[in-house]
């Protein structure tokens, strides 16, 4: 275990499956800057993974499949922040059932199309390629760490820059932060509070859409039900724990990502396959009894 925790493999493990949960994370930054309350990520990913497969197979098209899929996963955010900032919804109740939505609507989509409830490996979809960078990836060591990796999770890292200068270099990103910290003072500046908070989903919709084309173009080559297996409530896990910091929420996603991929391997050393599933959210909890207890003492 520990030859293999110190080895190439490893960190291509940490990166693969720390991807979707990267996406969310940073989806969850924006979210919480503007102090929306949303559960919804599982629902808008599966949604986007499903678009993106069936979109991708029928037009074979990386980009028309990547764009169907971001905008399955879209809508999910559109009626999330319809129904919470004009209908008045519980965000919490709001959330659980969009994610219900998408955990059987995708599996009656799938039976619909291909006549089966588990996935979708009789179409033909596409993948995302993986990218070796020139000269780079001829490197000893820094090559295999840098180089090789699928396109998404270059895509994701990118966004963890994007997300930062969005958030605190832009002016919309103040309009954000501003109708999260006190939409009363922003309102009376002139700041439209909910198309703020609206525009805010949206974003962070379609980020945590691309964790979802992660899952099924990239993580693996088709749609399976409920394939997500509860990465979005991970990434909002990591957002909290980053406190809406994008570079730090970067950091435990990578952490929770370590956790799966140590979880998986265990399952060679006959250890059961509970304990893959277990790893991640043992140690989200782990981690926010941390930072429960840290608040609690500067409070006192």
């Amino acid at each position: 275990m520990l030859d293999y925790i110190f080895s190439l493999d490893f960190v291509y493990a940490v990166i693969r499956m720390g991807t979707p949960l990267l996406f969310v994370g940073m989806a969850a930054v924006i979210g919480a800057k503007a102090d929306i309350l949303c559960i919804a990520y599982e629902g808008m990913m599966l949604f986007a993974a499903l678009g993106g497969v069936v979109g991708s197979a029928y037009s074979q098209s990386l980009f028309v499949g990547m764009i169907i899929g971001l905008l399955c996963g879209l809508v999910i955010a559109i009626i999330f922040a319809y129904f919470v900032l004009y209908l008045d919804t519980k965000p919490l109740l709001t959330g659980l059932a969009l994610n219900t939505l998408g955990t059987g609507g995708t599996v009656y989509v799938v039976y619909l199309l291909t006549g089966m409830k588990l996935d979708t490996s009789s179409l033909h979809s596409l993948r995302f390629p993986a990218v070796h960078i020139p000269i780079i990836k001829d490197i000893p060591i820094i090559g295999g760490l840098i180089s090789g990796h699928n396109l998404l999770s270059y895509i994701a890292f990118i966004m963890v820059i994007v997300v930062w200068y969005l958030v605190f270099r832009t002016r919309l990103g103040l309009r954000i932060r501003a109708v999260g910290e006190n939409p009363g003072a922003a309102a009376s500046v002139g700041i439209n509070v909910k198309r703020t908070k609206f525009l805010a989903m949206m974003i962070s919709g379609l980020i945590a859409s691309m964790g979802g084309l992660f899952m099924s173009m990239a993580y693996m080559p088709y749609f399976t039900n409920n394939m997500t297996a509860g990465r979005g409530f991970i990434g909002i896990a990591a957002q909290n724990l980053g406190r809406g910091n994008p570079f730090f929420t970067m950091i435990y996603t990578l952490i929770f990502g370590a956790a799966m991929a140590i979880g998986n391997t265990a399952q060679a050393y006959r250890l059961p396959s509970q304990f893959a599933s277990m790893m991640p959210y043992l140690i989200t909890l782990i981690g926010l009894v941390i930072i429960g207890s840290r608040n609690k003492k500067t409070k006192n």
